[in-house]
């Protein structure tokens, strides 16, 4: 019977004094918590599953509290998530809540998050984000070469990794990794401020595997090192893997990981 499984992680990294960071699974949360061993949870293929990650605004007031709100609001909208206008509104509804409990709460002005995050259906894939969170499209595992030379492996095949996200950032020039500037987010301005999601389908086939992750783990970490990983490892492996190269490049944000594998 084909199946969902989603392995995640969520750590604040090695400079942050706590994790902005929260985690959507199916109706399961994961909101500002420390996990250094990666969860894996399946889940029967056909109804409408959400996985998705929030990331705190950095520099602003209670970032983990628009995290939490989000993804909570996205665990319960999830089963009624069956295409991308209900996707969309969805969406809408949670930026309006951040805005609401923002207007509620002095100490909270100005709290916002950036969210990325798929939608599995029994035949379609739904990808969705607002900010520089990402989705990427990742190729099956274990298909480096026998030498353990993944590298070359690469110049021979199509690129593991892509991008299906789109960041809601500046271009950045050459050889830069990072920026601090987002063009929307949910919640983040003093005044309510409308947003224009990025939402897409494709089919869905089995051995699709989708790596939803904030930017602490794609600020740091090379493409190629990511692509490198997810070529020669799955599931719990894969992730903690990531994991440590993420801590090995300094750690400087909060990071969270979840790798979606449909199988069957």
């Amino acid at each position: 019977m084909p199946y969902i499984s989603v392995t995640a992680l969520s750590h604040p990294g090695l400079r942050r004094e706590h994790n902005e960071d929260s985690l959507v699974v199916g109706p399961w949360t994961l909101c500002g918590t420390v996990t250094e061993n990666p969860q894996t949870m399946a889940f029967p293929l056909g109804r409408p599953l959400v996985v998705a990650v929030a990331d705190g605004i950095g520099g602003q007031p209670a970032g983990e509290v628009a995290s939490s709100l989000v993804v909570r609001r996205l665990a319960l909208f999830g089963p009624a998530l069956d295409g991308e206008e209900a996707v969309r509104d969805a969406l809408g509804m949670c930026n309006h809540a951040v805005y609401a409990a923002a207007d509620r709460a002095p100490e909270l002005s100005t709290m916002g998050t950036t969210v990325a995050g798929v939608v599995i259906l029994e035949k379609e894939l739904l990808v969705f984000n607002v900010g520089d969170s990402r989705v990427i499209e990742v190729g099956p595992a274990g298909d480096g070469d026998d030498d353990g030379d993944p590298a070359g492996a690469r110049a021979a095949t199509d690129d593991t990794l892509h991008q299906v996200s789109v960041d809601d950032s500046p271009a950045l020039p050459q050889g830069r990794r990072t920026t601090s500037i987002i063009t929307q987010a949910l919640g983040g301005a003093p005044a309510f401020s409308a947003i224009t999601p990025h939402v897409s389908t494709s089919s869905l086939t089995p051995g699709t595997r989708m790596l939803v992750c904030s930017d602490g783990l794609t600020d740091p970490v090379l493409d190629d090192e990511i692509d490198d990983i997810l070529r020669a490892h799955d599931g719990g492996r894969a992730v903690f893997e990531l994991w440590k190269a993420a801590m090995a490049a300094g750690g400087p944000d909060n990071v969270t990981i979840a790798l979606v594998s449909v199988t069957g």
